[in-house]
């Protein structure tokens, strides 16, 4: 009987079950063979606790073989190997074990339906027969042999070569001895090129600090979570009429320890406090999702499943989630399903060709970003995105997905010249397979958990975004209002004297503020790249600014829909944003930045604790104008309903004392000024109001109305009883 074992040798068996561990011969013998290129000499464990020496291949070096009675040897034989440097270590035979994984996960995945696919694929911890160790799977279809390696092989592609389950693309293999903390990749040869490449798991749970790329085994064993309650209120909660203002961090600049990133520990004691003391519903992350290179912020993921080693372990960013329900505060992560970054080590021509993303150019990359798009068409890959965001919402119990770039996902032809793109099936720039895609993601991670919101980053007038797939929709939960963002930043960043020529800025979005269900962001993305704070986005002196920066705060508040702000302009930050600096904490030395601080934190509570300003954010029955058309005084005022409560909202915006203002109001009985951003705590001039309330006094409409002050570019809300 003549065995070829030079395709192990070159590292180029696509299928080592059939030459190496124990193969029976008939009439109860069997051959054992072992490729252990590393060792000198090799024994073997027999049944009755004697070692047999394996004889060395004289054709073949590094294969070592023995033939014995089948009853001579356990099912699952034990090695000690010697070295030439005389050092001596015992394993078990990886090649005596079966498959596994199952034909169902296998069957589920080709249909791009497996939901727990981080469960199979990647690394685990299991244990098969009495006998302890990691199995690893990965999908390298078009690979011709996939091996993994590690410390533990000296990072040797011959020595752990995979099964593969040709049929599915994935490959498999189950390496006794090893255990959790344990660094490992895998070492892929293209099929038709023979190229070798080192990549790491695209299912890895947790990596080497970068610049190091390794993924680690982590242990399955279950954390102890004492969120349920969380998760029971948060399934039989009304989100779409209950307060929702988050603030968005990223989570390496907010605040360091010296000069090192805070741990998730840390945070946990720091942040979550913050948040909660200043009236914030949610924390949304930037991209805590694994990532090499710090200043993408996190939007190159190169870890779909793993939160960043930066801050600590898997484990410990279960703990600060958990710390954050029991104090409250939800948690979403800003998650990016739209490109990933070319890194070589990582899903770029994973297994040598275009696996993860389109061959072609015009649609597999991304232009403006340097980065590669995802095949939405191929089930594996769809698959792939939403188990990794379901990972998130239920393995790390996460409140919801801001969706990053949807509008790039959307259209063929997004940021491309004439000629640079390719139509769908029909003609058109819709991209079809990313819009099934985004629809099947939606639907699967909030019908698996109730109460989670998926929200959209999409920066077009895409119809439908948070409606369902039924009537056309996308089926998201939330958009952000990228429309309301832009024109009312524009408009404060006009001279006080000219906004009487840009009031529509301000009145425009109602038209369509009902058609989908909006957040209302100030993110990172405003204070980056030249843009500059808020604060130094404002016009006029230094007063100015701060009431400028006080007013738009307090507009945010009071206008239709979720809330959100990134972190830093609570307390007027004057620096652009940083990522490799921590905010200006310093600031809050001064009045004024301590005025922002405390307006921004009055606001939070108010708009949680009076219902007119929170329960209908996403319905025309909430609002209404009371006068939008006081251009030439740069005066607006409107009116928030809910459940018998109103709310009236008078914003200034020029720095002009506005003495004996009319506005008409419903007859009421009592007002209450519950807010005013010209508070001299909150760092304003402190001009008294003078308010008169004439009843039964009709203007403009109403059948009574108030005469008062405006203060310069000030905010006033007055709750009507």
């Amino acid at each position: 009987m003549h065995l070829d074992f030079q395709p192990i040798i070159e590292s180029r068996m696509h299928d080592p079950f059939s030459l190496l561990g124990r193969h029976p011969l008939g009439e109860g013998k069997c051959r054992f063979h072992t490729y252990q290129p590393q060792a000198e000499q090799v024994k073997i464990l027999g049944t009755q606790g004697q070692w047999h020496k394996l004889t060395a291949d004289a054709d073949y070096p590094g294969v070592f073989f023995g033939f014995f009675a089948e009853d001579a040897l356990p099912f699952h034989p034990v090695l000690e190997i010697e070295t030439a440097e005389h050092h001596k270590y015992q394993i078990t035979d990886p090649y005596s074990f079966g498959p596994v994984l199952g034909e169902l996960d296998l069957y589920l995945f080709g249909e791009g339906k497996h939901y727990d696919l981080w469960k199979v694929l990647g690394a685990h911890v299991i244990t098969i027969d009495d006998v302890a160790g990691v199995k690893f799977a990965v999908w390298a279809p078009n690979a011709s042999r996939v091996s993994v390696v590690g410390d533990f092989n000296n990072w040797d592609g011959r020595r752990h070569p995979m099964r593969s389950r040709i049929s599915s693309g994935v490959w498999e293999l189950f390496i006794p001895g090893l255990s959790a903390g344990d660094f490992y990749k895998f070492e892929i040869k293209n099929r038709d090129t023979q190229a070798t490449s080192v990549r790491t798991d695209p299912f890895g749970r947790s990596f080497e600090l970068r610049p190091n790329t390794a993924a680690k085994v982590v242990s399955d064993e279950a954390f102890q979570w004492t969120d349920q309650f969380w998760f029971k209120a948060r399934g039989q909660r009304d989100w779409m009429h209950a307060p929702m203002n988050v603030y968005e961090v990223h989570l390496g600049s907010w605040k360091l320890t010296d000069k090192q990133f805070p741990t998730y520990a840390e945070l946990a004691e720091q942040l979550i406090p913050y948040v909660k003391d200043r009236g914030y519903t949610h924390i949304e992350l930037l991209p805590i999702t694994e990532h090499p290179f710090d200043g993408s912020w996190g939007y190159q993921t190169t870890g779909y499943f793993a939160p960043t080693s930066r801050f600590g372990t898997p484990e410990q960013f279960k703990e600060f989630v958990n710390k954050a329900h029991e104090s409250g505060i939800g948690i979403i992560l800003d998650w990016v399903p739209a490109h990933f970054p070319r890194d070589e080590f990582a899903l770029a021509r994973f297994d040598g060709t275009a696996l993860y993303e389109h061959e072609d150019p015009r649609r597999g990359e991304h232009r403006d970003w340097g980065t590669l798009i995802f095949n939405y068409g191929r089930k594996e890959v769809s698959n792939f995105l939403i188990a990794s965001a379901l990972y998130w919402l239920e393995e790390m119990h996460l409140d919801g997905l801001r969706v990053d770039a949807v509008a790039s996902m959307l259209y063929l032809d997004y940021s491309r010249e004439h000629g640079d793109w390719l139509p769908n099936a029909y003609g058109g720039r819709e991209n079809l397979e990313a819009i099934d895609f985004l629809r099947a993601l939606n639907h699967v991670t909030q019908s698996r958990n109730p109460g989670a919101l998926m929200m959209a980053e999409e920066s077009t007038a895409w119809p439908l975004v948070s409606r369902p797939p039924e009537v056309g929709g996308l089926g998201f939960a939330l958009k952000w209002n990228m429309g309301w963002m832009n024109d009312t930043l524009k408009y404060f960043q006009e001279d006080p004297i000219n906004r009487q020529y840009h009031h529509n800025n301000l009145t425009f979005g109602l038209l369509y503020t009902f058609t989908e269900n909006f957040v209302l962001p100030f993110s990172h993305d405003e204070v980056v790249h030249g843009k500059g704070s808020l604060l130094n986005k404002m016009p006029g002196d230094e007063w100015q600014k701060f009431a400028n920066l006080r007013l738009l705060l307090a507009y945010q508040c009071a206008y239709p829909g979720k809330k959100l702000l990134f972190m830093g302009c609570e307390f007027g930050q004057g620096n652009e944003w940083n990522h490799a600096k921590q905010l200006d904490w310093w600031m809050l030395e001064y009045k004024l930045h301590q005025g922002i601080s405390q307006l921004s934190s009055a606001l939070n509570h108010l708009y949680k604790n009076e219902v007119a300003l929170h329960y209908h954010d996403f319905e025309d029955c909430g609002f209404s104008w009371n006068d939008c058309n006081d251009r030439q005084n740069s005066v607006i005022s409107f009116f928030r309903h809910a459940k018998g409560q109103n709310i009236l909202t008078i914003l200034n915006f020029t720095p002009v004392v506005r003495r004996n203002y009319k506005i008409g109001i419903p007859n009421t009985d009592q007002l209450k000024i519950v807010f005013n951003s010209d508070e001299p705590v909150y760092g304003g001039s402190g001009t008294a109001l003078e308010l008169t309330h004439h009843k039964d006094s009709p203007y403009n409409g109403q059948s009574a109305h108030i005469e008062l002050t405006l203060p310069p570019l000030g905010a006033l809300m007055i709750r009507l009883n």
